[in-house]
């Protein structure tokens, strides 16, 4: 079945819902928890999207910040532990509800207690430092490192996260060593990096663009094999130097396990609806983030996607010998 069909047919079935999805679906306003503080990478594109699948569920959606606990353990908890009435969803990405499996002792299973929903974005990460480092390329960069071992600052947002990762594979690829610095959101690494006091970071495009922008950071390279269309003056790590360090990260939707089918295919279709809006596609766009296409933005292939990297990244995690703190 294409992917018209399918739509069509998910607009009939909706149509369908009548009095007893009324019923279903929550008649007060919805909570999307976001795992991270408010200010950093992720939380702008879970926004985005709120707001527009308010519009489509004719319901309000409040954003809540879930910041504490290691990388985002306690706001998909929350999410986990959720009443399964609709009235609760959470944006969730690959370091929180991929990584985070591998590394902690979870109080809640990241495949049987969550129900997917719909992947949202992916984006790359990119490597930034300092305006006054004195290397202005990542060829640069990588020697400079080199050249000064354990004396470089690399901030992080935490064990498991994708800048702690990026760091680590960085490190690996260009055979150099930085002091990896944790910080409890990535917003709060950005600042130092704009005050001078953190010399890098692998954050992702959506909180490196702006200030790369701005001309207040140095941008050397996107972590993807092609340029971002929003930034193409950014060049890739395969044109920087350290050709092959590729680390991309994607957002998806979440409910508790049970909520019950009608209303996941409700929360579905206002994804799918909010994501094809074309004035979405370019705030996002803007940001560094890339909408997948449509047979993505479902719960099947959410779960299929993150199946498939939690068998991908598990077992070189665990060989890496990467623990919680």
């Amino acid at each position: 079945m294409t992917a018209l069909l399918r739509t069509i047919a998910l607009i009939a079935s909706l149509a369908g819902i009548g009095g007893a999805g009324a019923q279903e679906f929550p008649g007060r306003p919805i909570t999307m928890i976001v795992p991270f503080p408010p200010g950093g990478a992720v939380d702008p594109v879970a926004r985005i999207l709120a707001e527009r699948m308010k519009v489509a569920l004719g319901q309000s959606i409040v954003v809540e910040n879930v910041a504490s606990g290691g990388n985002g353990i306690l706001g998909v908890g929350r999410v986990a532990r959720a009443t399964p009435d609709g009235t609760t969803i959470g944006f969730g990405n690959w370091s929180t509800n991929v990584v985070n499996g591998a590394i902690y002792p979870l109080p809640y299973d990241l495949l049987s207690d969550l129900e997917p929903i719909a992947e949202v974005a992916t984006t790359p990460q990119v490597i930034v430092s300092r305006k006054g480092l004195p290397a202005q390329t990542l060829s640069e960069l990588i020697a400079w490192l080199k050249a000064h071992p354990g004396e470089a600052s690399l901030g992080t947002v935490g064990n498991g996260s994708a800048t702690h990762i990026a760091g680590l594979f960085f490190q690996k690829l260009t055979d150099t060593h930085v002091l990896l610095v944790p910080y409890r959101g990535a917003a709060q690494a950005m600042q130092d990096i704009l005050a001078g006091q953190l010399d890098l970071m692998m954050p992702q495009a959506t909180l490196a663009l702006p200030q790369a922008r701005a001309g207040t950071i140095r941008a050397y390279a996107v972590m993807a094999k092609t340029r971002l269309a929003s930034a193409p003056e950014i060049p890739t790590v395969d044109e920087g130097g350290a050709p092959g360090l590729y680390l991309s990260t994607w957002s998806g939707l979440w409910a508790p396990k049970g909520t019950p089918p009608a209303v996941i295919a409700r929360f579905e279709a206002a994804a799918r609806e909010a994501l094809a809006d074309p004035a979405v596609r370019d705030h996002l766009g803007q940001l560094g983030q890339d909408v997948p296409p449509p047979d993505q933005q479902t719960p099947r292939g959410l779960g299929k996607l993150q199946r498939a990297e939690i068998d991908k990244w598990w077992p070189i995690i665990k060989a890496a010998g990467i623990k919680g703190e």
